[in-house]
Parts: structure tokens; sequence; C-alpha cells
């Protein structure tokens, strides 16, 4: 019998990007690496539980989540969470941010000081600067603010992440919008009095995520499905998103969409670029149409 394996996700550290398997093993993903695997046939994505605890039904989700979690599990996950605003009392210092994903495409947040630049890593942002730094409810404050005044948002979808990675403005570009803002945020009426304001300085992430050079995308994987496979190589890695050259273009794999399902070596002639799962046309910024399938 085949060996089979878990993703339980991408995670980013000091040295790049690390897919990470259930029992601690971690598989880095440098640019030019290969990575291909199959999806056990008989299998069915199953649901990673809540908070470090499994799934009592091991219950069935669907190929395009990209929480792999069941409605109770993802319940109990969010019944803690600073990002769906359940907690209040969180004693810890939390650092308010603005994050460049794209010409006019940045948005605020907050993260624990402690995780230091691990959020921002992880929703792929391109270029990010403090804010301010100081209480939990502070920091939620701040984010009211920004939204009301300034229209600055909280949440920027991945689909619009993903087409303007390989057409991005020089580092002058966008850090100068990042600066524009963070000058305008701390000038707004309304900022919390316990929020220390940061001075503003860049951090940049375009060579870490490997955005040099980076290729258009043809397509994004929409889920794995029980007997696919996905092979290719690694163009980009930013946020969740792995960029892959493949036998059919360039395709973008969410790696969320890993978890949940028992994966195993692919075999077979071509196996190292086969793309045998559902991938969708990656549309253009601002585009209200999407076909069905790509390949």
């Amino acid at each position: 019998m085949a060996r089979v394996w878990r993703c339980t996700g991408l995670r980013w550290g000091a040295d790049g990007p690390l897919l990470s398997w259930a029992g601690g093993r971690g598989s880095p993903l440098p640019q030019g690496k290969a990575v291909a695997f199959g999806v056990v046939s008989e299998g069915r994505r199953t649901c990673v539980g809540a908070r470090g605890n499994p799934c009592p039904v091991r219950a069935g989700v669907p190929g395009r989540s990209t929480g792999a979690r069941c409605e109770e599990c993802a319940r109990l996950d969010r019944a803690h969470s600073v990002a769906a605003d359940t907690i209040a009392d969180d004693p810890r210092p939390y650092h308010v941010y603005l994050a460049w994903f794209g010409p006019g495409m940045v948005k605020v947040g907050i993260t624990a000081v402690e995780r230091g630049p691990a959020r921002l890593l992880e929703q792929g942002a391109v270029s990010f600067g403090w804010l301010g730094r100081g209480p939990l409810m502070a920091a939620r404050r701040a984010e009211e603010v920004l939204r009301a005044a300034l229209k600055v948002p909280d949440r920027i979808p991945y689909a619009e992440k993903r087409v303007v990675r390989a057409d991005l403005p020089a580092v002058e570009e966008r850090v100068g919008e990042l600066a524009l803002l963070h000058g305008r945020a701390l000038g707004l009426a309304g900022w919390p009095e316990s929020l220390e304001p940061v001075p503003f300085q860049a951090v940049d992430h375009f060579g870490m995520f490997g955005l040099d050079g980076l290729p258009a995308a043809d397509g994004v994987v929409s889920e794995l499905v029980a007997g696919g496979a996905v092979g290719g190589e690694v163009l980009a890695v930013a946020g969740p998103d792995v960029h892959l050259a493949t036998g059919r273009g360039v395709v973008v794999l969410d790696t969320r969409l890993m978890t949940g399902w028992e994966l195993t070596a692919p075999v077979g002639e071509g196996a190292r670029d086969a793309l045998t799962v559902p991938v969708r046309e990656l549309r253009s910024r601002g585009s209200g149409s999407v076909q069905d399938g790509l390949f």
C-alpha cells in the first residue's frame, strides 16, 4: 500500500515557505523545486478539526473550502479568534498595520506584536508598514477609524491579489503608496489615545516571495479531487499561494485546498508536471466573467 501524508498547511519562517505535514515533518518550497503529489483515489476530504483537536466525527468537507472545517468545528475555531472579533480581553499588545498587495490595494489589519511579520507573510502582503502599537481594543478602534474615514478595507480577496503579482510596480511606488496612507492615517481625528503611533518604515517581501520576473498565471486550481494529481516547478510563493510551471501553463495552487486530503507520491510517466484537477481561468482584475474550466 502506498504511503500517505496529510498536509497541515503552508507555514512561513525565517528561511521562507514550508509545507507542513501531520507528524511534524516540513518540506521547504524554494524557487525551482519540483512539486508533485497525487490525491488518494479512494479517499475523501475530511474536516481538520478545531484548535488542535480532531473532528469527532471526521465530517466530510467540500473540495473548494479553504478552511477545511465542518460547520461545528468552524464555529468552535472562531469562538476564540481575534480575527473574528470574539475576544475583547486579550492582554497582549497588538500592532496595527497597513499592507500593500498591488496598486490601489491596501488593507488595514491587526496582529499580536509577538507574531512579528508572520501574519503579513501568511496573507501575501508584498509590502507593509506598522501603524501603531497598543491594547487590542485600541487597535480595533484604529481599524474602524481607517475604514470609516479613509475607506481602507480590512480584507482583500485572494482572487484580486493573484492577478496583479506578475505586473507589480517598482519598490518606490509600492512604498510611496504606503507612506502616503500612513501619514494620512496618523493625522486622523479619533486616533485612540492608548495606541502608540509607530514611525513609518516599510518592509518589502517582493524578493522573499520570488516575484521578480514572475510570468502571468493562466489559471488557479479550484479544488482537489480523489485520484487527481498536481505537479510542477515552483516559480513563486506568496501567502498560501504557490505559483507552479506545469505542463499546461502557469497555475496557482492555494495550499489551503490541500488540507483534509490524504496525499501520496504520484506514479507514472510525466507525473512531475501532471495537472489532473479542476482549474479555472484566472480573471483579470475587475472582470465579471469566469469560464467554468480552463483545461
